[in-house]
């Protein structure tokens, strides 16, 4: 009989046949629920509002919870069957022990982004392989009335039944759907296309009925396609299975812990059914509340980990944004994350895993590097919108010159449903196909949880080594990345950021929490500082567990879900009230240990009760403080302290005259000893008149600080890249007066937008060439943004950015796409244009997105998206930015120190002599604790050592320049050593009793790891 073309409609309408075919339903169960707000432990089950449902009963709104009860009998008719549960309460559930462990996670859907991941969802719970028409079913589970992206569908039962399955039916759909897929995806014309298309031909016209027989004949039929294998392969597939899981996004952070609980109970079913299951999860802090939260839970995770099958993933606590975190907090998502994976399975982390993070700062290679992480794992570039990346397996370069080997997956998702179209993708799209001979798939559901389901699994077996795809093997992918390095010379390398062409609204998006975020930094750096000098004065005991318990929660609202602003508004509700109340206390423990050690420390010549001033920063500042009513001018050594009479440099009372500083509401200006600044009737400035170099910084006929408002419908994530397009719209000023404040003068200009308002203080400071807008808004908009611009009358075709343990050199033209793409860029302190001789840097003290074209630096200072969260920002922000005109360029003019004078305040506490401590011994040198000779090198992070009360000096070269320094101490020592960013001893350093020689090359962190003599510190 000769053969007819397949239809591969049809082929599908028999796939769907057989999927309908493969659970019977025989009786529905008894379901009762205990409905609550928020999450109650098993013990609790019952304190909820008590429900008895039926299908298509409703049981909750959206983030209620509920206790589900299912019982019933398996019927007699099952007898000898396999016998499972067919559940789905329309929101995601989690089956539990009679514990309270969870067993498995079930959920409505799978994907609402890519249908072709998979739908329903996972609702199946096995009972029996073969049935005796006895059992019993008793089960509980724990459910949230949200699907797995955290929207609510109907809150309704949807189905709870008792069925049979029909195993070969069920083998038979899978071996199909492999092949049609298969088939598929050949070239025409292909012998094996053919043989497949015949075999599912014949296939097909057995099954217009599914009996026993006739199936069985169907898989012997496709059992000999599926036996086919290929020959030596010359690429091979590494899946590993995966569910991302974002710690927070389109659900609370309360949710995510329970979404852990799902996702992971449903691999270790899983690995029950599939032995060549290998799977592998990131961040530390999921773990560690399954530990917190489900211990039995977690111990089944150990077990699968001792044994191979399950791998600790990421170096970081979290998969934290990279753009606006600082260095310290980089170094402790390391820190912290590989800690623990080595603390609790023994595992040494060396792949950073980072699938879904908004582009990398450049910094991070050499982060990495000294932290033994060789490999990094991410697909995001895939989303770039004008360019692709040119490379799927690479090195990747930081700004000193440190590589990692870096993989895309060619498949460019996280969420692979490992069918045969996902492996032909993967081997047409790998860039590096002609030099690499392997890649990673990551397969399951992901970003709401969930993981893979028994479909992955199933396509899975069948394709380890099917003719006409490449093969696929399931191993960890530590294994993966151990191959690809074998190839390494034939890598090609990619220099400087890995700058992602989306999602540039989140340097903006929820302004708060990227300013708390700011300040939790800084003050933590400061107590550090603060709580050596106190263990050093005093043996005051060092806070490790309270320091470790506030930065594992600020490193957890750096997920890349949270910090760039992307969640919803109960996630923010929830993390400004903990900022506010963690930044409270750390703010009371600097004060108490700054007070301890001014008190202890003998301060020559100081009243009963007097003020200390502390500078935490490695060079000596000379700077104006008011102090109770009256201006102070001080000096103050570096990392040391001083007392308010013995370094004042003079004083200025509030009636004292400064003939220097001048403001007029007439003539709109504002003048210091240095500069003079000429204002517009509606608040812009047309002139900044640098007296000391006579020169212009305003560019001829432009206006700066000019404060516009732009139309901006985008998300959370980005905003339209042709908003300047669209139009601008002015404030409209309300009042402007002058002021002169002892060393201070400026204008208070008060500006209106529809509802919002906004008022602003234009300071300058004797002696300071800085201009600060303090700045108060009252943001009532919605689908706005709000930006100043600074068009400088400077010529530069690169921007200097400062960006973690460094800065970075951008474009200000747009020559090209890859220029273009750039518009929107993440500076930290600040962003600077310069020529060889002078140079303008725009300073911050909590922005990070901004903008430089040609002559012109922009800062974003406001959005308000209406999605995900409607009332983003809509609130009152503080904050400063500032501009510096400076002789030189940024690196002669130092202006790194100035964005950390504006982001770290000299600090003033007050003593007395009477504090009842005790004799302590005095600090040799306590004028300056740490001081170097070089003006290139920052001291980051002062603290004790996680292990011992060795202290630990985290520095840095500043400039991109190779230098010598010597670092003095204000403490003998007995050991000094390199240690790398674990704190781990690299080599030893030769010191005299007070003084270590540095050498540092461009950009080079150095980790110093320093034993203080013993009758140096009171113990």
């Amino acid at each position: 009989m000769p053969y007819e073309k397949v239809r591969p409609e049809s082929l599908k309408s028999m796939l769907r046949h057989m999927e309908k075919s493969i659970y019977v339903p025989l009786s529905d169960l008894n379901v009762t629920v205990w409905v609550t707000p928020e999450p109650v432990q098993y013990a609790e089950r019952y304190s909820g509002q008590r429900l008895q449902l039926r299908a298509g009963d409703r049981w909750g709104e959206l983030w209620d919870c509920g206790w589900f009860h299912f019982t019933g009998k398996v019927p007699k008719e099952a007898t000898g069957m396999k016998v499972v549960l067919l559940i789905d309460v329309n929101g995601e559930l989690c089956i539990v022990d009679h514990d309270g462990t969870p067993k498995q996670g079930l959920t409505n859907m799978n994907s609402e982004f890519d249908y072709s991941l998979g739908l329903p969802g996972k609702r199946v719970v096995h009972v029996c392989e073969s049935s005796t028409g006895e059992e019993t079913i008793d089960l509980w589970g724990d459910a949230g009335c949200n699907d797995l992206f955290g929207h609510f569908r109907s809150g309704t039962l949807k189905e709870a039944a008792i069925a049979i399955c029909r195993e070969q039916v069920r083998q038979l759909y899978y071996d199909a759907e492999v092949l049609i897929e298969t088939a598929e995806n050949l070239p025409p014309g292909s012998a094996r296309k053919e043989r497949i298309y015949r075999a599912l031909s014949d296939v097909s016209l057995l099954l217009t009925e599914l009996s026993d027989q006739r199936v069985a004949k169907a898989r012997r039929i496709l059992g000999k396609e599926l036996a086919m294998r290929g020959g030596d392969p010359v690429l091979t597939i590494s899946a590993i299975g995966h569910a991302h899981i974002d710690l927070a996004w389109l659900w609370p952070i309360r949710e995510t812990i329970r979404k852990g609980a799902r996702s992971f109970s449903t691999v270790l079913r899983m690995m029950e059914r599939y032995p060549d299951y290998v799977f592998g999860a990131s961040q530390p802090q999921l773990y560690d509340w399954m530990k917190e939260y489900y211990p039995k839970l977690y111990s089944e995770i150990k077990e699968r980990i001792m044994e191979g099958r399950w791998e600790p993933q990421g170096a970081m606590w979290v998969e934290p944004d990279t753009n606006v975190p600082g260095g310290e907090s980089l170094v402790r998502q390391i820190l912290y994350g590989k800690r623990y994976f080595k603390q609790e399975f023994g595992h040494e982390i060396k792949t950073l895993w980072m699938p879904d993070v908004f582009g990398y700062s450049a910094s991070l290679p050499q982060i990495l590097k000294k932290s033994g992480v060789n490999y990094m794992m991410t697909q995001k570039l895939s989303w770039n919108t004008y360019n692709r990346h040119p490379h799927h397996t690479f090195f990747w370069e930081g700004i000193d010159g440190s590589r990692v080997l870096t993989h895309m997956p060619p498949e460019d998702t996280y969420n692979s449903p490992a069918a045969p179209r996902s492996i032909m993708k993967a081997e047409k799209e790998y860039l590096d196909k002609n030099i690499s001979d392997r890649c990673l798939m990551l397969f399951g559901i992901g970003d709401g949880g969930g993981g893979p389901g028994e479909e992955h699994l199933e396509r899975l077996s069948r394709e380890k080594n099917l003719l006409g795809i490449a093969p696929v093997v399931q191993e960890p992918s530590e294994r993966f990345f151990e191959k690809l390095a074998e190839n390494s010379r034939l890598y090609q390398s990619w220099r400087g950021e890995l700058y992602l062409e989306k999602h540039q609204g989140t340097l903006t998006s929820q302004a708060r929490n990227k300013r708390f975020n700011r300040k939790m930094e800084k003050a933590l750096r400061e107590l550090e500082f603060a709580s050596v000098l106190a263990w050093m004065a005093n043996g005051n005991k060092y806070p490790s567990e309270e320091l470790e318990r506030i930065w594992k929660e600020v490193l957890l609202y750096q997920f890349h879900d949270i910090l760039p602003g992307s969640s919803i508004k109960r996630v923010y509700d929830e993390s400004l009230k903990r900022y506010e109340t963690m930044l409270e206390q750390v703010e009371r423990m600097i004060e108490a240990s700054y007070t301890s050690v001014a008190s202890s420390v003998g301060i020559e010549d100081r009243k009963e009760n007097s003020i200390a001033i502390f500078n935490s920063l490695p060079w000596e500042r000379e700077e104006w403080l008011k102090l109770d009513e009256e201006w102070l001018r001080l000096r103050v050594p570096s990392m040391g302290f001083v007392s308010r009479d013995s370094h004042m440099v003079s004083i200025v009372n509030k009636d004292t005259t400064w003939p220097e500083m001048k403001a007029s509401f007439n003539e709109r200006m504002a003048e210091n000893d240095l500069l003079k600044v000429t204002f517009s009737t509606d608040g812009g400035i047309i002139s900044i008149w640098d007296k000391e170099h006579a020169r212009e910084v305003i560019l001829p006929g432009e206006k700066a600080n000019d404060l516009r408002i732009y139309h901006d419908e985008g998300d959370a994530w980005d905003f339209p890249p042709t908003y300047r397009q669209s139009g601008e719209m002015p404030l409209m000023i309300e009042g402007l007066e002058s002021f002169v404040d002892g060393p201070t003068s400026g204008l208070l200009i008060r500006y209106r937008f529809g509802q919002t308002s906004l008022s602003q203080k234009v300071v300058l400071t004797a002696g300071s060439r800085r201009i600060d807008f303090v700045t108060e808004v009252d943001w009532k908009e919605s689908g706005k943004m709000l930006r100043t611009s600074f068009p400088v009358n400077v010529r530069s075709d690169h921007a200097n950015c400062e960006i973690q343990f460094g800065y970075i050199k951008r474009p200000t033209h747009r020559n090209t796409m890859w220029d273009y793409a750039k518009d929107e860029i993440c500076a930290h302190h600040w962003i600077d244009l310069s020529e060889p001789d002078y140079g303008v840097t725009l300073l911050n003290d909590c922005k990070y997105g901004h903008r430089a074209e040609n002559n012109v630096l922009d800062l974003n200072l406001l959005r308000s998206p209406s999605y995900p969260d409607p009332e983003a920002d809509r609130a009152m922000h503080t904050f400063i930015y500032s501009l510096y005109p400076h002789k030189g360029d940024h690196v002669q003019a130092e202006v790194y120190k100035r964005g950390y004078e504006l982001n770290v305040p000299l600090r003033t506490v007050e003593t007395s002599k009477n504090i009842g401590l005790g004799s302590a011994a005095k600090l040799p040198g306590m004028d300056s604790f740490l001081k170097l000779d070089h003006h290139n090198i920052m001291i980051e992070t002062v603290k004790l050592a996680e292990d011992s009360e060795d202290i630990i000096i985290r520095l840095y070269e500043t400039a991109g320049a190779r230098i010598q320094t010597n670092l003095y101490t204000g403490f003998q020592m007995s050991e000094a050593w390199l240690a790398d960013l674990l704190e781990e001893r690299i080599e030893p350093l030769d010191f005299n009793e007070q003084t270590l020689r540095l050498t540092f090359t461009p950009f080079e962190i150095k980790t110093l790891r320093l034993t203080a003599l013993s009758d140096t510190t009171k113990k």
